[in-house]
C-alpha cells in the first residue's frame, strides 16, 4: 500500500466510544497543554534498516489490524468517539532520525524520545539508524487517552510479534448474583486508596533541579527466569522482585545523589480489562499507589540493617501485591474501571499522577516471546513510561524472549539518572543471593 493513500476505510467500525479514562487524559491534555502525555516504547533490532519508504509502506499493511490508530476523536469534550479519519496518512506519522555516525547514537534515539507529534495525530514511529549498518531501531510512541501500555503492547504484537497472547491475568466472568458485593468491595476499594492519597503528609522528594523537559532513556537487563526464580522461592512474581528491586535503586540513588527520600510512592498502573474486551482501543487501565520501603543504603563494606535487608523489602511489596493478584481485588479494579462516572475518574487520576501523592511510576509488561521485521530480529524492548512532572522517573520492566528490562526514562537534568540501571542490576543481584537456599 502506498504510504500517501489513506487507510482509514478499512476500519471495520463507523465510530467507537471513548472510555472515561480515555476523556480524563483529553481532560488533563486540555488543562495541561505544557505537559508531555505520551508513553510508548523502542524495539531494538538486529539487521540492516529497512528504508523510510518501505518502513511507512509495511506499517500501513498492518494497520489493518489496529483500527485505532487510523482514527480520531470527535464529537467534543462531553462524550467524544473513535471515528474513521478521512485524513489519514502513514507519511504524517512515520518519521526517521538519522545518527551522524556511532558517536550519534544517543542524540539520534533521545531526538526521537523528544519529538513532538504531527499535529493533529495521536502516535508515531520514529525509524532510528546511521549508527552502525546492522542495528536499528524504532521508538513508537502515543498520546496517553489514545492507548495504555496493554493495547500498546498488543500493537507490538501486530506490528512486529508472532501473535503470542497478551498474558495478563483477568478475572473469571462474574455472576449477576454477586453484584451487590462486588459494588461493596469497588466502592470500599476506591474509598480505600482516596483516603490514602488525602492523608499523606505536605513534603515530597526535595529534586535538586529545574526540569529541562526533555527526556532520557536509560537501560538495564537481566535474565527473565532469575526475577521469577527469586519471586517463586518468596511466594511472589517476577513483578514483586522489580519493585524490591526498584526498592534497592532508590535507597542507594539517594545516597549516591544526596537527594533526601523520606517517603517515596510508586503508581502501578493496571490492565482491568474484561476477557472478551478489545485490546486495541483506548485505556482500560486504574493507577494504584504502593508506597515502597525506601531506607538509606548501607556504607559500601556494612551489612543491611533487618528492617532494609533485600527479603524485607520484598515481603513488604508482598504484602500488598498479594491482594492484588487475588480474583476479589482483581475484579473490583475491573468494576470501577467499567462503571466510573468522568469527573471522579478524572479527579482520582489527578490526584494520584500528583507528586504529593506518588514520586515514580511504575509499569511492567510481557510484551512478546519474539519479533521481526522482514529478516531483522528484534533483540530488546525498552517500555518508555509516562513522564509525570514532579516525579523522579518512570520506569518500564518489559519481558521479550528470555529478558527482563529496566527502562529508566526521567528529565535530563536528574542527578545521576545514568547509574538507575546499574544501581537495579545490582539490586537483583542482592535479592538473588539473599533467596539463594543455605
Amino acid at each position: 500500500m502506498p504510504a500517501s493513500v489513506p487507510s482509514a476505510q478499512s476500519v471495520p467500525f463507523p465510530s467507537h466510544p471513548t472510555h472515561a479514562v480515555d476523556r480524563a487524559f483529553l481532560s488533563m491534555q486540555r488543562r495541561r497543554p505544557d505537559v508531555r502525555w505520551d508513553a510508548g516504547g523502542v524495539a531494538y533490532l538486529s539487521g540492516p534498516p529497512p528504508s523510510l519508504v518501505d518502513l511507512r509502506a509495511y506499517v500501513g499493511f498492518r494497520l489493518d489490524r489496529l483500527p485505532l490508530l487510523t482514527s480520531r476523536v470527535e464529537g467534543g469534550p462531553r462524550r467524544p468517539r473513535w471515528r474513521p479519519d478521512a485524513d489519514f496518512t502513514v507519511d504524517r506519522h512515520v518519521h526517521e532520525v538519522v545518527a551522524e555516525g556511532p558517536e550519534g547514537w544517543d542524540a539520534a534515539l533521545h531526538t526521537a524520545l523528544n519529538a513532538p507529534f504531527a499535529p493533529g495525530t495521536y502516535w508515531g514511529v520514529w525509524l532510528v539508524h546511521g549508527h552502525a549498518p546492522d542495528e536499528y531501531a524504532l521508538c513508537y510512541r502515543f498520546h496517553h487517552a489514545c492507548q495504555d501500555g496493554s493495547a500498546a503492547a498488543m500493537t507490538f504484537r501486530a506490528m512486529l510479534g508472532e501473535g503470542e497472547p497478551s498474558a495478563r491475568p483477568v478475572p473469571g466472568k462474574g455472576r449477576l448474583a454477586g453484584l451487590p458485593r462486588r459494588a461493596g468491595t469497588a466502592v470500599g476499594l476506591a474509598a480505600m486508596f482516596v483516603a490514602g492519597s488525602l492523608a499523606v503528609r505536605g513534603h515530597r522528594p526535595a529534586v535538586p533541579f529545574v526540569p529541562t523537559g526533555e527526556r532520557r532513556l536509560w537501560r538495564g537487563r537481566v535474565p527473565a527466569d532469575n526475577l521469577r526464580r527469586i519471586g517463586t522461592a518468596s511466594g511472589g512474581s517476577a513483578h514483586d522482585v522489580h519493585l524490591a528491586a526498584l526498592t534497592g535503586v532508590l535507597s542507594a540513588w539517594s545516597v549516591r545523589s544526596g537527594v533526601p527520600l523520606p517517603r517515596v510512592t510508586a503508581l502501578l498502573p493496571v490492565d482491568a480489562r474484561r476477557p472478551d474486551e478489545e485490546q486495541t482501543w483506548g485505556n482500560r487501565c486504574f493507577a494504584l499507589p504502593l508506597e515502597l520501603p525506601v531506607r538509606t543504603a548501607p556504607e559500601r563494606g556494612t551489612r543491611p540493617q533487618g528492617g532494609d535487608s533485600p527479603l524485607r523489602r520484598l515481603e513488604h511489596v508482598m504484602a500488598t501485591t498479594r491482594k492484588l493478584r487475588g480474583e476479589a481485588w482483581r475484579q473490583a479494579i475491573q468494576d470501577l474501571v467499567r462503571s466510573m462516572p468522568d469527573r471522579p475518574t478524572e479527579w482520582y487520576l489527578r490526584r494520584m499522577l500528583s507528586p504529593r501523592v506518588t514520586q515514580v511510576m511504575a509499569t511492567s509488561m510481557p510484551v512478546a516471546d519474539k519479533g521481526s521485521l522482514g529478516n531483522t530480529q528484534v533483540t530488546g524492548v525498552a517500555l518508555l513510561p509516562l513522564l509525570v512532572p514532579g516525579h523522579l522517573f518512570g520506569v518500564g520492566l518489559s519481558f521479550f524472549g528470555n529478558w527482563a528490562e529496566a527502562a529508566f526514562v526521567a528529565d535530563r537534568a536528574l542527578p545521576l539518572g545514568e547509574l538507575l540501571p546499574e544501581l537495579w542490576e545490582q539490586a537483583v543481584g542482592e535479592l538473588e543471593g539473599a533467596s539463594a537456599p543455605v
